[in-house]
This record gives structure tokens, sequence and C-alpha cells, in this order.
């Protein structure tokens, strides 16, 4: 395992996950989110985004956290290991929830109220992302760990060695 994605609904711990996986096997982590936006809650352009992550990918060893489902095809051919969080929804917008007001090291900004935009995509996440992402894991041959559970993921950072 040197080269890692880590996908899954918003709110779903992915974030968490990669940040443990990372200081477990000392791959570096890089956070999407952080990649594509700016602190003054802007984004960055496509063309700058995708030169950024084909930068990161060249490197030996990573994790990359987040969905970015138009970049997933280009990541899925770099990596070598997924971990994807196929949690319940109401668990996701819990956790959506449970960070608001926190300072978060994978984004520029606090929240201090969930947005309803961003709150809708994670509602629609399961009818609109989940099927394009399980049709790209299908044809995927490397290692795929899905997580149903919070609780599974910690089960396996706290088996790793």
């Amino acid at each position: 395992m040197k080269k890692v994605i880590v996908i899954g609904c918003p709110g779903a711990g992915k974030s968490t996950f990669s940040r443990k996986l990372s200081a477990k096997t000392g791959l570096p982590l890089y956070y999407l989110d952080m990649i594509w936006h700016r602190a003054d809650r802007t984004v960055i352009g496509r063309e700058e985004f995708d030169k950024r992550l084909v930068e990161i990918m060249s490197e030996d060893r990573w994790i990359l956290d987040g969905n970015y489902a138009r970049t997933l095809p280009m990541r899925l051919e770099q990596c070598d290991t997924v971990f994807y969080f196929d949690l319940q929804l109401d668990e996701c917008i819990e956790g959506a929830k449970s960070r608001l007001g926190k300072e978060r090291v994978d984004m520029p900004w606090t929240d201090d109220e969930l947005d309803p935009e961003f709150l809708q995509w994670i509602m629609d996440f399961p009818r609109d992302t989940a099927p394009e992402i399980n049709r790209y894991l299908a044809n995927f041959d490397k290692i795929i760990i899905r997580f149903r559970s919070r609780a599974e993921a910690d089960r396996y950072i706290d088996a790793l060695p």
C-alpha cells in the first residue's frame, strides 16, 4: 500500500480515517478539498487542480482524500488501494453536522451552519454519485476496502502494525 485514495459521501469520516492512516503508515496525505478550495470560498480552475493532482500522483507514495468524481478514473489508474466509505445517509449527515464550528485541517474555512446546497449534495450522493463510484470500482482490479461503518474503519486502523 503506497498509493491510496479515500472516497465516499461527505461526512462519512474519510478525512479522519485518512489522518489516522497517514499517521500509521507514514504515507503523505493530501486533501483534495484543500487543493480545490481557497480560503475565500472560491475555487481554483480545473486545469490548475488537475496539474497539482498529476504532480502529487507522480510521487512514490501518497494518500488522496476526497471524491472529485471527474478525476476518479485517473486516480484509480495510479493508485494501488481504494478505501470506500459506503455509510448510511443519516450517518453522513450527522458526520457533516458534527464538524460545524470546528476548525479542520482538510478545509480552508470553518462552517458554522450546514450549507443547504452542501446538505442537498450529501442527500443526493447515494442516487447520483455512489452508482458512478460503484461502476468505476467494478472494473478496478486492485485492492478495494469498503467500510460500512466508522467502527469498521477504526478496527482496520487498529489492526495495522
